[in-house]
């Protein structure tokens, strides 16, 4: 089996199976990489991809901590589909440890730097021409969106308006089939039933091109903006930081955030913001401790009780 050929019939199962067009994307790019890296070494067949192959493979990447993860996950995937078709007689990306990941720090927004945001949107809004007044609109509302829901920004730029309901947007669909919806204030879902739509199905996305492109127009957009608002690094998944660090503090348990956030385990959520549940648990214990001015068994030792240490 060639890996050409081995590359279509993966990516035609991918598509047959409905994965994303992001995934396939991304499947896309490792085959180019593969290949690439193939002719170099002057191999052909999926056989001659044995395990110190691979690994020479994944030392001429560039990417770093977690995307060389999800890469080497990737290859991992498509070796488990040359396995089942009989193409290897095991897996070879198998073998490979995983790269060392350092996790990226969570950095929510501060309340003074999302006023400082929101500040300059409503600037740019006063500021722009009749086209630039539009997208300056719909950037005020995307931020919001972001804030108040903790999508990514890809899944907020390619969110349909049918999916705003009775005051709630529906985030996704889990795998039972049960909808996750999360509930918006009042003045957002006014904003966004007002706000120029792109399509008549997107609010920030007219559904022709690629959705990466427009993602990375609103990306750069919301740079810009944060650039003009003197925020350093002022990217979009630091409103799904704040979305999530904000729940934390006000006593959400960890395990309807991870729901929100739409991660697959419980475990990702903790991993990521387990420094913000340990300022909640401080302010557990400091709760705790603020019960003890009332408390009759905790004032006992203080008053000198009688018969507590019997």
């Amino acid at each position: 089996m060639t890996i050409d050929e081995a590359k279509k019939q993966f990516l035609a199962d991918a598509e047959a199976r409905k994965l994303k067009d992001k995934t396939v994307y991304k499947y896309r790019l490792l085959f180019r990489h593969l290949e690439e890296f193939a002719k170099l070494q002057g191999i052909r067949f999926v056989k001659q991809l044995d395990t110190p192959t691979l690994r020479k493979f994944r030392a001429s990447w560039k990417d770093n901590n977690l995307a060389a993860l999800k890469k080497l996950e990737r290859l991992r995937s498509f070796f488990r589909f040359a396995r089942e078709n009989g193409w290897v007689e095991t897996n070879p990306a198998g073998e490979i440890k995983n790269p060392k990941v350092a996790m990226r720090p969570t950095l929510p927004f501060s309340r003074d730097e999302m006023f400082a945001i929101l500040k300059q949107a409503a600037k740019s809004i006063d500021q722009g021409h009749q086209n630039g007044r539009e997208n300056a609109c719909r950037l005020r509302v995307l931020l919001l969106l972001l804030r108040c829901t903790g999508l990514r920004i890809g899944d907020a730029v390619s969110c349909s308006i049918d999916r705003l309901n009775n005051g709630k947007i529906r985030l996704y669909t889990q795998k039972t089939g049960t909808h996750v919806h999360c509930p918006l204030p009042e003045f957002v879902v006014k904003e966004l039933e007002a706000v120029p739509t792109m399509s008549a199905r997107y609010w920030f996305w007219t559904g022709n091109g690629k959705l990466e492109t427009a993602v990375a127009d609103w990306q750069g957009r919301l740079a810009d903006l944060c650039r003009d608002a003197k925020i350093k690094k002022g990217h979009a998944h630091r409103m799904r930081d704040t979305f999530a660090v904000e729940l934390l503090l006000a006593g959400v348990p960890l395990e309807r955030v991870s729901i929100l956030l739409g991660h697959t385990s419980v475990k990702v959520t903790e991993r990521h913001y387990s420094p913000w549940i340990r300022e909640r648990q401080e302010q557990a214990e400091a709760d705790v401790k603020r019960t003890w001015a009332h408390d009759p068994i905790a004032l006992l030792e203080t008053k000198g009780t009688p018969g507590v240490h019997q």
